[in-house]
C-alpha cells in the first residue's frame, strides 16, 4: 500500500484533529461571510455554508452564534481571502486559500513554507488552470432514490452523483454552489457536509520517497492559522 494512499485517510483523521484551530478558522469563515452577505444565514448562502460547517466540527452553537455577533459588530476584525499559487517538490502544483487580518505577514509565512521545504511560490495564475472549482456535497443516503434524486438536481446543476458508503457526494459547477445548496433545503435533505474544492485536471505520480517531501510541504502550511485549504495534483490514488 502506496505512502500517498495512508496519507489520504491521515489527512481525513488530522482535518478536525485540533479543535481549537478549526473553530478558528470557521469563526474566520463566518467574518467573511458576514462581511459579504450580512448576519442573516436565511438571505446569506455562504453565512449557512460556514455555520454548517461549523456544526459539522461539533463547533457549540453559542459559539457561532458569537462569531456571527463579533463579525457583526463596528469593531469586527477585517479578514481578506487571499489565494497562493506555487509547487511542491517534485513538479507538484499546490494552491493554498487563506484567510488573513494581515496580509504580509501571510506573504511572507507562505513564501518562507514554500522555500524552506523545497518548493517555490509562483505568481497569480500560475497553476490555477490546471483546476478546475467544483462544489462538493455530502448527503445521507437512507432512503433516497439515487436515480429520481439525480434526475430532479440536474436543473439546479448537478455534474455527477456518486454514491459513498452511507452517504452520497454530489458534484456541481463552482457557479452553482448557491443554487444546488438551495435545492438541497427546499427538499430538506440533510447536508453533513459540503465545501468548494480545486480538483486537478491531471495528476503527478510519485515514489513513496518524494511522497514524503510533497506531504512535509502541505503538514506544515496547514498548521499555519491562516491556511484554510490546499489543493495539490499529487496522485492520491492507491498505489
Amino acid at each position: 500500500m502506496g505512502r500517498a494512499f495512508e496519507y489520504r485517510k491521515e489527512r481525513k483523521m488530522k482535518r478536525w484533529a485540533n479543535m481549537a484551530k478549526v473553530f478558528t478558522k470557521v469563526g474566520r469563515e463566518i467574518a467573511i461571510a458576514v462581511k459579504e452577505g450580512g448576519a442573516d444565514p436565511e438571505y446569506n448562502p455562504r453565512l449557512r455554508l460556514a455555520i454548517q460547517n461549523g456544526k459539522a466540527a461539533n463547533m457549540p452553537k453559542t459559539n457561532i452564534e458569537n462569531a456571527i455577533k463579533r463579525a457583526s459588530s463596528k469593531d469586527a476584525e477585517d479578514y481578506d481571502e487571499v489565494i497562493f499559487e506555487g509547487y511542491a517538490p517534485h513538479g507538484v502544483a499546490v494552491i493554498v486559500e487563506a484567510t488573513t487580518n494581515n496580509n504580509n505577514r501571510t506573504v511572507a509565512n507562505v513564501r518562507h513554507i514554500f522555500s524552506k521545504y523545497g518548493g517555490s511560490l509562483g505568481t497569480s495564475g500560475s497553476v490555477d488552470y490546471m483546476f478546475s472549482r467544483k462544489g462538493v456535497f455530502k448527503i445521507k443516503s437512507e432512503g433516497l432514490d439515487l436515480e429520481e434524486l439525480e434526475f430532479e438536481l440536474i436543473d439546479h446543476g448537478l455534474e455527477e452523483l456518486k454514491p459513498d458508503d452511507e452517504h452520497v457526494i454530489l458534484y456541481t459547477e463552482f457557479e452553482g454552489f448557491g443554487n444546488m445548496q438551495k435545492a438541497l433545503e427546499e427538499r430538506s435533505l440533510e447536508v453533513d457536509s459540503s465545501e468548494l474544492i480545486r480538483i486537478p485536471s491531471h495528476t503527478k505520480d510519485l515514489s513513496d520517497e518524494q511522497v514524503e517531501d510533497v506531504i512535509k510541504l502541505i503538514d506544515k502550511m496547514e498548521e499555519d492559522d491562516d491556511v484554510g485549504s490546499i489543493f495539490h495534483n499529487m496522485n492520491m490514488d492507491e498505489g
